[in-house]
């Protein structure tokens, strides 16, 4: 890791550290742990390298999407990824201190990464943060098996499979209806010119089935979010693990900086 570069503003940083505990008056030990945190954290932020602040469920399985994350984007020069769990805790019994830490990682990191595979749990809260601003402009997000579907919608591989998931994972079909469903899913998506292969569908069912993961369902409010970004061009769906890992190369690069920041300084 390169050495750490001058803490930014701190009347700045006690801006933001006073929005997120609401205002409240803070006692001096509690001024000197937040002070702690951000002498130990910030400067990694405030340098050359390139943040991104990675989110998501620490819970076994989905931590290892979060690093499987954190490792692709480790593989660039230039790059800072990493985990909040990972860093020093805040020590403080009274104050809100996941809001603390979320509100300083989240205004000085260059780039926030969301990996969503569920509807519950904290990373839920998160994405309620990240969607408006200041966070939107840069925040980006992975959601598991997420499709913008309406009734004529199956333009996409991930249409495809996400509907072909729901099929497999219905408890009221039996084997053979299964089958016969998923393959004249297959062939109308093969039909309205879509290059999809049906094999390569099972694979993912069976691939599931395997690791006993259903498929991941999201509330109405979820699915509105994921929108968004993804008409903003940055939400990018992912299956397994393999894609999710490919579909990291659409982050930003670690160069330039970002764009966000730029606008910030106009």
């Amino acid at each position: 890791m390169t050495d750490p570069s001058p803490l930014p503003d701190a009347g700045e940083i006690m801006t933001v550290v006073h929005e997120a505990v609401g205002g409240i008056e803070l006692e001096p030990a509690e001024k000197r742990e937040i002070w702690r945190f951000t002498q130990r954290e910030l400067p990694y932020l405030w340098s050359q390298r390139t943040s991104y602040f990675i989110l998501g469920s620490y819970r076994d399985p989905y931590i290892r999407r979060l690093r499987a994350v954190q490792n692709e984007l480790t593989k660039q020069l230039g790059a800072y990824p990493f985990i909040m769990g990972d860093l020093l805790e805040l020590p403080t019994d009274r104050l809100n201190t996941f809001d603390i830490m979320f509100s300083l990682l989240a205004t000085y990191s260059d780039y926030i990464v969301g990996v969503f595979e569920k509807e519950s749990g904290g990373e839920a809260p998160e994405l309620g943060e990240i969607d408006d601003p200041p966070y939107f402009d840069k925040s980006y997000v992975f959601p598991r098996d997420y499709a913008w579907v309406t009734d004529e919608n199956l333009d996409s591989p991930q249409h495809v499979i996400q509907a072909a998931l729901e099929i497999a994972f219905t408890d009221d079909l039996s084997a053979d209806e299964v089958q016969a469903n998923v393959e004249s899913l297959v062939d109308r998506a093969q039909e309205s010119g879509l290059d999809i292969d049906e094999q390569g569908v099972w694979d993912v069912i069976d691939d599931r089935a395997d690791e006993d993961e259903e498929p991941a369902t999201y509330s109405w409010v979820h699915l509105n979010k994921f929108r968004k970004f993804e008409l903003h061009e940055r939400c990018f769906p992912w299956t397994t693990e393999d894609e999710l890992r490919t579909a990291v190369d659409e982050l930003p690069s670690p160069t330039p900086r970002p764009e966000w920041e730029e606008r910030k300084d106009q």
